[in-house]
């Protein structure tokens, strides 16, 4: 058995699974809120190799157990940079915390993104159509008729002198467990409990971009171009090797 193209063809899929990764960071980079998805690799030994009668072990004769490269995803939660839009709807988060929406199915969902509008029956809601919550569990809903609102830095919402509820921003013990889906939301599995951030600071009229560095990404996606010709060169050497081999077997 030819070691070295199975552990090739294992870099290739490995690859294949980073510039997934890569690719959506770029698209994503200009999502309000966005957190960087994240590859880390590893070696995976799959066991000793089986030795001939001869002794000799697989097709080097090493005897030593093969080693095959491994991917596993995740996310930077790193802070994005903050930007001023003058827009009272637009909310920025300093520091830890995640702002509640509600999705279309009733499950609630949490965003860094601040980036809010107002639907036609006066809810406040993301820029995907997810309901905003308030720290009572219930969407903010505006008063006709009333001035615009204001957002104070500890999430009050107001429109002049009447209240419309508290944004409820909520944090978690292990980020790293939230389930990202489309958008830039997470979900919080089972388990995975989220806790009402005590002292929020918000900033009214501010957004938070992506911590996604665009030019670091299109770097890495030339490494990733580079690394998967090499391991197709390796597999095609290997393939006119082991041709040869046969051509010589008769």
């Amino acid at each position: 058995m030819n070691i070295g193209l199975y552990q090739s063809a294992s870099a290739l899929s490995a690859l294949e699974r980073w510039q997934d990764v890569v690719t959506q960071n770029i698209t994503s980079s200009q999502t309000s809120g966005y957190r960087k998805r994240t590859v880390n690799f590893s070696s995976q030994l799959s066991g000793e190799l089986q030795t001939d009668s001869s002794g000799r072990g697989g097709s080097d004769g090493s005897g030593l157990p093969a080693v095959f490269p491994t991917v596993n995803s995740g996310i930077n939660f790193t802070t994005g940079e903050t930007q001023p839009t003058n827009r009272n709807l637009d909310v920025a988060i300093q520091g830890e915390g995640f702002f509640e929406v509600q999705m279309p199915d009733g499950t609630k969902a949490y965003t860094r993104s601040g980036e809010f509008n107002v639907r036609s029956d006066r809810t406040l809601i993301t820029t995907g159509g997810q309901e905003v919550m308030s720290e009572s569990g219930n969407p903010i809903t505006l008063v006709p008729g009333l001035p615009d609102i204001t957002i104070n830095r500890d999430g009050s919402v107001f429109q002049g002198d009447t209240s419309l509820g508290k944004l409820s921003v909520q944090t978690f013990a292990n980020p790293s467990k939230l389930t990202p889906v489309a958008g830039g939301y997470f979900l919080a599995g089972a388990g995975v409990q989220p806790v009402p951030v005590e002292k929020p600071e918000l900033m009214q009229g501010y957004l938070e971009g992506s911590n996604v560095a665009p030019l670091r990404e299109m770097v890495d996606m030339v490494l990733i171009s580079r690394a998967y010709e090499a391991n197709q060169k390796i597999i095609t050497t290997a393939d006119q090797t082991m041709q040869k081999e046969l051509d010589a077997l008769g």
